[in-house]
Parts: structure tokens; sequence; C-alpha cells
């Protein structure tokens, strides 16, 4: 059914289509280190959601002005929550599964759609909430364990996109550059079945290429060393999708560092980034219609 209401998205005149974007409300989480919410929120904006920077603590603790339930997509934005204490992520999804997971539960169940952004990934696999299998959100199947070459890596890389994945995010995506920037991102199943399985179902939605379009485990092309190349993966319903790289860092041509000296991006209005965020958008405004 979301399919066909992805479909039909392309004959909604476009004044129309842009009040449905912009009733969708997202929720942007901010403070104790997490340190992307702005330019997560710009991205929201600028494809005409409507988002919401809450601070963490507001949320965990009751004092939000309104419930994660009320919005339509939750976006865990990059950065160090917590310090990263304990491992990247590790304490930022205890909060959330101590604090807050019911009602997170209640936002997957009602249809809500999330995206985790490189801390926000590393947060989301540690909760459990991807690979998420056959509705299992509590029980983590994977980690995100330090890259194979140690230390902090900051580059570019480029990213190809599954066209069988369920991923609603990454839907017309072929391939995508995006600066990835990271200490610990080499992603790691608790069994080689859990890998097949993601495989199978075609939830690993991006995997990092080399300089012939293949997937690749080889540093630089892919900078943690994740077995398969895996950058990024979703739940089975595809509303779901955590990945380490950033593409909140891409929303201008001018950002990629070859724009002027190839010409790659001449004539396009938005860096390509944008375009997993108007997904995640379109596919809250689908939901809407199927409703």
């Amino acid at each position: 059914m979301l399919d066909s209401n992805f479909a039909r998205l392309h004959a909604v005149p476009a004044d129309a289509l842009a009040r449905r974007r912009a009733d969708v409300h997202v929720l942007v989480l901010t403070g104790l280190g997490l340190n992307c919410e702005v330019e997560t929120a710009e991205a929201f904006r600028l494809v005409g959601a409507t988002p919401h920077s809450v601070h963490l603590l507001d949320l965990l603790r009751g004092h939000a002005e309104r419930p994660l339930t009320d919005y339509q997509i939750v976006a865990f934005a990059g950065g160090f929550g917590f310090g990263d204490h304990l491992g990247a992520g590790f304490v930022y999804a205890n909060k959330v599964r101590w604090r807050l997971y019911d009602q997170l539960l209640e936002f997957i169940d009602g249809g809500g759609l999330a995206l985790g952004i490189c801390n926000g990934f590393q947060m989301m696999t540690r909760l459990g909430m991807v690979p998420g299998f056959d509705g299992d959100y509590r029980t983590p199947r994977a980690t995100i364990a330090p890259n194979d070459k140690l230390g902090y890596w900051d580059t570019w890389i480029r990213l190809e996109a599954d066209p069988e994945s369920p991923c609603v995010w990454t839907r017309g995506i072929e391939t995508l550059d995006l600066p990835t920037r990271h200490g610990e991102g080499k992603f790691l199943t608790e069994s080689p079945e859990v890998l097949e399985r993601l495989e199978a179902a075609h939830q690993i939605a991006v995997r990092y290429v080399d300089a012939s379009g293949n997937p690749t485990e080889a540093w630089p092309a892919n900078p943690n060393g994740s077995p398969g190349g895996v950058a990024g993966v979703c739940d089975p319903t595809g509303r779901l999708f955590g990945l380490m790289p950033h593409p909140d860092a891409y929303l201008y041509p001018f950002q990629h560092p070859d724009w002027f000296r190839t010409g790659r991006t001449e004539g396009a209005a938005d860096g390509a980034g944008l375009s997993i965020f108007r997904n995640g958008v379109d596919a809250a405004v689908a939901a809407s219609i199927e409703a």
C-alpha cells in the first residue's frame, strides 16, 4: 500500500504536496554531546518538513511540550552522546531504554519513522531498533565496534544503495557521496546467521564501495572495515534506518570537495544528502495518504 501511495505523490499538485510535507513534524534530539542537531533540523526544513529540536533530558524527564508519539519522524542526530563513555552510543542507548522506550515502541507501532546518523545509528543498533527482526525492537542483534584502522577518521566515501531494500529513506538512490567521521563504525552482528538474514532481507540498505563500484572492506573506501561494506541498515518495514556517513553534512552542492574542480554538481540546487531526508518526509506523507 505504501508503494502505491508513493506513486500517488507524483499526482499531488505542488502546493498541496508542500502543505502535506509541512504537516510532517520531526523530533530532532539535542544536547549531552549530540552536536549535529542544527544541520539535521535544517535538512528536514529544506525538504519542507517541520523540525522541532528538543533537548534529550526534557524528553526523558517528561518536560517536553509534546510526547514522542506526537511526531511522524524522530531523528537521532550525530555527535558524541554522553561523551561515548563505555562505547559509542552505549550510555545514550541505556538512557533511552530505561526512560523512554515504551514511548518509542508505541511510536514505532504507530507507523513512525526514524533516522539515526552516526552516533544515532550506534544508539539505534545498541537498542535493537535495527535490525528489528520479527518486530522485536528490544533485543540487540549487532553492535558498532572500533574501526579496524584505529582512530577517528574524517573523509568522503561513496555509498551504493540496494535497489531491493525495503528502506524508504534510500528509495531511488543508486550511489551517493557522503562525508564520514567516526572512530567506532564497524558493524558487527552477533552471529554469521544474523548477517545472512540481513543480506537475504535486503536490510543492508547502503554499502561502502570502491572506485570500481564494488562493495569493499578495504580502507580508505571503507573507513571502518565493516563486513561486506555495511554502511547502513534498516528494519524489515524500511521505516527505521541508521547509517554511519553524514547526509546532514551534504545539504548544498558546494559542500562536496570536488564541486568546482570536476563540475560534478553543475546545475544542482541541492546537496545529494538531502535525497535521504526528502525520501523520509515523503514516506511520512505517503503513510498519511494511506491512513
